[in-house]
């Protein structure tokens, strides 16, 4: 490789995917040169009310906009690819490598996203050496995860090596390829200064089950269920969409896909060769209702109990073509992510209702597996890798710090592991690494396509109607004679019916009394200081009358004279 003539450290941080799961953006950094692994988005939750995705501050990118040389993508989950839309009409990315299954996904997304901008991408897999500026030395190995063409990457430098591990488990029966463990303990023996590792199931110990257990679970419910099948999975989970659809072809039954987003990564994997579904095994919507219920499976979006998803409208009776049929199996064929408990439950017990029979994942019944490591996974990896410095990655705090704690349970020094957070800076020249600095990594909120983002205080207001509701005050002034024209009108939406209430009674009389004091002091008069005025009193009255704070908004028509 060139030889690096600057003193400058090669900079590793994180813009997203560092205390939470979601938003993986990590960035490695020379005096002339950044490369970026992976690009993700975070889904947000249910208090982030109007917002579509948060995605990471790209403001370093931008300062540093000429530095960028590449953007490589481990595999295609939308938590690594989601962020590329924002991120390329932010900055001008000059190639995107990324694994054949995720190149299609990313151009579909981007033609969805109607870029304009022709980008680059091209494809890698196992074999592939990519020489970047003449200062990176960007190699890979094959993962095994729940989307196909899941792989990890390793960055040599001047500096030293970095590995990251993307997301993997370490399945020794997979449904498809094996984890390359073999170039993962040549790296090891080669030496690793520095290891970053998916952190998500940190928290479990022993190892996340195989594919193949599902396989049986699947098989096994297939083989009693005498109704109708409805299985609803993660459309992003390609292995599972797969093995249902075999088990659903063995046990002479046709599959109907339900829900955009299953319909859409259906056909693009039967497309490109990812999933193999003969053609008459298939049955539109439009046709179910002459299928035999025995002989019909459904794969449907909606297993978090989202309420828009086709799950859901089924359980609530809102979907077109399907509805429950008392003898129905549905079969949740997934875990909940943290925080979708109560929206699974309600959708859950309306299936329930309706007379389906309902399963979800057990320890009696696997109709689950994750495709993150749980604890000896992750033990395994860093046995293999033996990094000097290990930075745990892709997790809320509680896992990065237990999987750091994992780390020195294996003998590498308490202060050669960083649990950091997103922007915080490991420096590392001469295979040594150092914490030290910090480059901006807020959450930038997306509402509808404004690449502008909302900032906190939208997300407050909002928050603030949700739960406290909104007082309306509406005046009118003659500026000129310094007097009000009418009583003011008070409105509320979402926080008490006001009409005849004592509460509004008061609320008018303050108002007056405020801007009426406004209106003869000899100072200038100030729409501004007015409004403030206003808001600070009605505020401090409705808390000590409710307990409560609702938003506080004062409109002014003024006739100037």
């Amino acid at each position: 490789m060139a030889s690096n003539l600057s003193f400058e450290p090669i900079h590793i941080f994180a813009l997203g995917g560092l205390c939470e799961v979601g938003k993986n953006t990590y960035c490695i950094e020379s005096a002339t040169s950044i490369i970026l692994l992976d690009a993700g988005v975070r889904f947000p939750e249910e208090d982030l009310i109007g917002v579509d995705y948060v995605i990471p501050d790209y403001s370093h990118l931008k300062n540093n906009r000429n530095k960028i040389k590449a953007l490589f993508i481990t595999h295609g989950h939308e938590d690594h690819i989601g962020g590329i839309p924002f991120l390329i009409q932010t900055v001008h990315i000059p190639v995107i490598y990324a694994p054949p299954f995720a190149v299609g996904l990313i151009k579909r997304k981007l033609e969805e996203s109607k870029i304009k901008e022709n980008v680059r991408i091209v494809p890698y897999n196992a074999d592939s050496v990519i020489d970047v500026a003449g200062e990176f030395k960007v190699t890979f190995f094959h993962v095994t995860h729940s989307i196909p063409d899941s792989y990890g990457i390793c960055v040599d430098t001047k500096e030293g090596r970095i590995v990251s591990t993307g997301d993997f488990k370490i399945d020794l029966t997979p449904i498809g390829p094996d984890i390359e463990l073999n170039k993962l303990a040549k790296l090891g023996d080669e030496g690793v200064t520095l290891l970053m590792a998916d952190s998500t199931n940190a928290e479990i110990e022993g190892y996340t089950p195989s594919e193949t257990n599902v396989v049986r679970s699947i098989n096994d419910i297939f083989s009693t269920a005498t109704g109708r099948l409805i299985v609803s999975t993660f459309s992003s989970n390609l292995s599972r969409i797969q093995q249902i659809i075999e088990a659903a072809i063995k046990f002479g039954r046709k599959v109907c896909v339900v829900g955009r987003s299953m319909e859409n990564v259906v056909d693009f994997s039967r497309q490109y060769g990812f999933m193999h579904i003969p053609d008459d095994k298939i049955v539109d919507l439009e046709h179910v209702k002459f299928v035999r219920n025995n002989e019909l499976c459904i794969i449907c979006t909606g297993s978090q109990g989202e309420p828009m998803a086709a799950l859901a409208r089924i359980a609530n009776g809102d979907h077109k073509q399907l509805s429950i049929i008392p003898g129905d199996t549905v079969v949740f064929s997934s875990s909940a992510i943290p925080g979708n408990g109560a929206s699974i439950n309600r959708v859950v017990n309306k299936l329930t209702r309706n007379g389906a029979n309902v399963l979800t994942n057990t320890v009696l019944s696997e109709i689950h597996s994750s495709g993150h490591p749980a604890k000896q996974e992750l033990r395994l990896m860093l046995k293999l890798v033996r990094p000097k410095y290990f930075m745990p990655m892709h997790g809320e705090y509680r896992m990065l710090k237990i999987h750091g704690n994992i780390a020195i349970s294996l003998g590498i020094p308490k202060e050669n592991v960083f649990v950091n957070e997103n922007g915080e800076m490991l420096n590392m020249r001469n295979q040594f690494i150092v914490k030290d600095g910090k480059v901006p990594a807020d959450d930038v909120y997306i509402d509808g396509n404004d690449l502008s983002g909302l900032n906190a205080n939208v997300i407050r207001d909002r928050e603030i109607l949700n739960d406290e509701g909104i007082i309306a005050i509406v005046l009118s002034l003659d500026l000129k004679e310094r007097k009000l024209i009418c009583k003011p009108a008070i409105h509320s939406s979402g926080f008490m019916y006001l009409e005849n209430n004592d509460i509004l009674k008061n609320i008018k009389n303050l108002v007056e009394e405020t801007v009426t004091k406004e209106l003869n002091s000899k100072v200038t008069l100030n729409q501004d200081t007015i409004c403030n005025n206003i808001e600070k009193v009605v505020k401090n009255y409705v808390y000590d009358m409710t307990a409560r704070s609702p938003m506080i908004t004062v409109l002014i028509n003024v006739n100037r004279g």
